[in-house]
């Protein structure tokens, strides 16, 4: 029997959605940036408000990079807020203390590695049945930990070179006065660039995706999956921890209460970024474009001057909405 030849209707279809798969978020990035724009013409590209929201998804950006790197291996980490309060705190009190400030840089992300372990080794050594378990005990434990050294009291007045990274703004002037560009927009894009070369070029990069693929096909297949689950742990610490210094530095100060509800945010932006809860799937890119789809919904729904309760509402329907479209999604490719 002859083959039947493909129609143009068809063939159109065949190329729109693998370039939707793979470009889809960038799309509604660029729509929700022109949505914005024309409700407030005269104020949302502006310099100033762009770095402010450069500014504004810089501790989210952070956690959402660690929190990524453990959803793709199935897993979820809960206690990033509290780790990102309890590397502030330690690096602050340090800063109080007069230790030298590389020292004191160099503390919020060693708190947070030593924490990301103490995840992993409750999964790989208590065998706990799931990370839901762990990081809930551990996000108790940080914030536990975070109110006892510092009595509950918030602190202030940091060294001048604690809170570089946090608080320096470069100037654009040829975007228009007041344009700046924040330091911390290097850390994270440096930070971005290095994971997702990390993912693409290196073994373990690639045996993290082969563990959130399947465990047991990855310990067959030769793989470490205990490593695996003690580094994606250790590098989420790490990066929850990092926020906590670019918050301290954004703030001049470190408060108990830092990262309350910390940990929702970063799930959220990974999910709508596209990764999938299910683990083996999602892009560094598509985090960022997660995380850039909730600093633009809450900087355009402020400007809008719209109740901060109704934009929990509105981001709480988006991620049920991400999480459904994944679904979707494994339930077609388990059909074909």
């Amino acid at each position: 029997m002859a083959d039947v030849e493909a129609s143009p209707t068809t063939a159109g279809t065949s190329r729109i959605v693998p370039f939707m798969e793979r470009y889809g978020i960038i799309v509604v990035v660029l729509l929700m940036v022109l949505v914005l724009w024309a409700l407030e013409p005269e104020f949302f590209l502006t310099g100033r408000n762009l770095s402010n929201i450069l500014k504004q998804i810089a501790e989210n950006a952070m956690l959402a990079l660690g929190m990524f790197l453990v959803i793709l291996t199935a897993g979820i980490d809960l206690s990033v807020g509290s780790v990102l309060a309890l590397a502030m705190m330690c690096l602050v009190l340090a800063d109080a203390a007069g230790w030298p400030w590389p020292i004191i840089i160099l503390i919020g992300p060693l708190v947070g590695i030593a924490m990301g372990l103490f995840n992993g080794f409750g999964l790989t050594i208590l065998r706990l049945p799931h990370p839901f378990i762990m990081t809930l005990g551990t996000l108790f434990i940080a914030r536990a930990l975070t109110n006892l050294i510092s009595g509950g009291v918030p602190y202030s007045g940091l060294a001048g070179p604690v809170r570089f990274l946090g608080s320096e703004q470069i100037p654009l002037s040829f975007l228009g006065k007041g344009a700046t560009l924040p330091v911390s927009t290097f850390v994270i894009s440096v930070s971005y660039i290095g994971v997702a070369l990390f993912l693409r070029k290196a073994a373990v990069g690639r045996h993290i995706y082969a563990v959130g693929g399947s465990p047991h096909a990855a310990r067959v297949s030769g793989i470490n999956v205990d490593r695996i689950l003690l580094l994606v742990y250790a590098m989420c610490g790490c990066f929850a921890g990092t926020a906590g210094l670019l918050t301290a530095g954004r703030t001049n100060s470190g408060f108990p209460n830092a990262g309350l509800g910390a940990e929702l945010d970063a799930i959220a932006a990974v999910i709508i970024g596209g990764a999938s809860f299910f683990g083996g799937r999602g892009t560094v890119l598509g985090v960022f474009a997660g995380v850039l789809i909730m600093g633009l919904l809450r900087n355009g729904l402020n400007l809008q001057n719209v109740s901060v309760f109704w934009q929990q509402l509105l981001i709480g329907f988006v991620i049920i909405l991400a999480v459904w479209v994944d679904v979707l999604r494994r339930r077609a490719a388990t059909r074909t």
